[in-house]
C-alpha cells in the first residue's frame, strides 16, 4: 500500500513556483512578506495622510480663532456682523461682502451707541454713505469725528499715516447721528469705523 503524496508546504524550501490546488503557483515567503507589508503601508498612507491633514486644518483654523477673538476681545469689539435690527436700529447698512466686520454696543438712561468698524471697497463706501443720507463729498481730510472717548471705548487709534478723512452725519431724534472716519491706507480697500449714536 502506498502513501499518497502530500503537497509541499509554501514555508517548506523548493515548495515556490509548484502550482497549488487551484492550478496557480503558490508565493514563496518572501513574496508574502513583502506584498503584506506594500498593503499595510498602502492602508497607513490612505489612513494617515487625510487623518494628519485634518488635525493640522482643525488646529490651524482653531488658532486662527483664537487670534481674532483675542484681537477683538482686547478692544471689545465683537468680530461678525451686528444683528439686522441692530443695523435698522443704528442705520449702519454695511455693504455686502465688507471683511473685518466688528461692532459693539453700548446702552444706558442716555444714549445708546453702536460702534461699527469694516473694510469695503470704494463703492461700498459710497453706498454706505448714500444709504445713510450724505456722501463721499462731504468727508473732511484730516477730520477725526470720533472723539477720543469713544474711540478709548472700543480701543481704536486713528494714528496710522492715513490718509483719514471724517464726517458727521446729524439727524433729528430719534434718528441716530453717525460719526464716521475713513482710513485709506489702502487705495481700493478703504476702512470704516461708525459711531452711531441714538436718544431714546
Amino acid at each position: 500500500m502506498t502513501v499518497p503524496r502530500q503537497p509541499s508546504s509554501p514555508d517548506r524550501p523548493g515548495a515556490a513556483g509548484k502550482p497549488n490546488r487551484e492550478g496557480g503557483k503558490t508565493e514563496d515567503r518572501r513574496h508574502m512578506i513583502r506584498r503584506r507589508w506594500l498593503t499595510a503601508t498602502i492602508i497607513v498612507l490612505l489612513i494617515g495622510i487625510p487623518a494628519g491633514y485634518l488635525a493640522i486644518s482643525a488646529s490651524q483654523s482653531r488658532n486662527s480663532g483664537r487670534d481674532k477673538e483675542s484681537k477683538y476681545s482686547a478692544t471689545g469689539l465683537s468680530e461678525g456682523w451686528p444683528s439686522r435690527v441692530q443695523r435698522r436700529l443704528y442705520d449702519v447698512p454695511i455693504p455686502p461682502y465688507s471683511k473685518e466686520v466688528a461692532y459693539y454696543e453700548t446702552n444706558n438712561w442716555r444714549t445708546s451707541r453702536l460702534y461699527v468698524q469694516f473694510l469695503t471697497s470704494n463703492e461700498g463706501l459710497e453706498k454706505f454713505l448714500q444709504r445713510i443720507g450724505t456722501s463721499t463729498d462731504r468727508l473732511e481730510p484730516k477730520d477725526i469725528t470720533i472723539s477720543k472717548r469713544d474711540q478709548k471705548v472700543v480701543g481704536w487709534e486713528f494714528t496710522g499715516p492715513g490718509p483719514w478723512s471724517g464726517l458727521t452725519h446729524d439727524k433729528k431724534n430719534p434718528a441716530p447721528t453717525q460719526d464716521v472716519v475713513v482710513d485709506r491706507s489702502n487705495a481700493k480697500h478703504p476702512m470704516v469705523y461708525v459711531v452711531s449714536s441714538t436718544t431714546p
